[in-house]
């Protein structure tokens, strides 16, 4: 079946996210690796992408480990520069999408802070026919919940929803729900993806 909707995943399909790396340019990667042995950051990511408020759940974490203080606010006080850069080819193909009137929703795991710190600096993430934001949604990709509350939502048959995320649990749950799925590894696979379902030529995917 051709897609009649095209779903992207934003952290590492449309702009990189990477905090480990932004954490090994800010205090060393032995630092680092010992501050993620010992500090669930993920964990703690994941209250703010289920909607806990971005300032108080970090600050409240770092409170939790003192020795980690000033750096477990970094998360917060240097968000963006976690969240960097764009991935221009994603962002391409997200237009040529768009340019042909194909619907292009955005399914993310993001809190509603951060969410209102990336829009105003990422243009294309103001662009989708619709944003589902795990943070608005109280609710995190791979839970079927999400999944079914975008199918109900969108009126859209399932199989003809073409999705792409790069972690693995969060196209398996999605592919169980009928989609049709890509595991993002790189914005030329996705091209070649779209190409392939027949949503853009090969000229409208470079």
């Amino acid at each position: 079946m051709k897609p009649e909707a095209v779903i992207f995943d934003v952290g590492n399909v449309l702009i990189e996210w990477q905090p480990e790396r932004f954490f090994d340019s800010q205090i060393g990667e032995d630092r680092r690796r010992a501050m993620f042995a010992e500090v669930d950051l993920h964990g703690m990511n994941d209250l703010v992408d289920r909607g806990h408020d971005f300032k108080t759940t970090i600050y409240d974490w770092a409170e939790k480990y003192p020795e980690w203080r000033a750096e477990i606010r970094m998360w917060h006080d240097k968000w963006l520069e976690m969240a960097r850069p764009a991935i221009p080819h994603s962002v391409r193909l997200l237009r040529a999408l768009r340019n042909k009137g194909v619907p292009v929703f955005a399914l993310t795991n993001f809190g509603i802070g951060t969410w209102a710190i990336a829009t105003p600096v990422y243009d294309f993430l103001n662009e989708f026919d619709h944003a589902y934001v795990s943070g608005h949604m109280s609710v995190i990709k791979p839970d079927a919940t999400i999944y079914e509350m975008v199918e109900d939502d969108c009126g859209i048959d399932p199989a003809a929803l073409l999705f792409t995320d790069d972690r693995i649990d969060n196209i398996t749950a999605a592919l169980a729900r009928g989609w049709q799925v890509h595991q993002f590894n790189g914005p030329q696979g996705w091209a070649n993806c779209l190409v392939s379902k027949g949503v853009l030529t090969n000229q409208e995917a470079q």
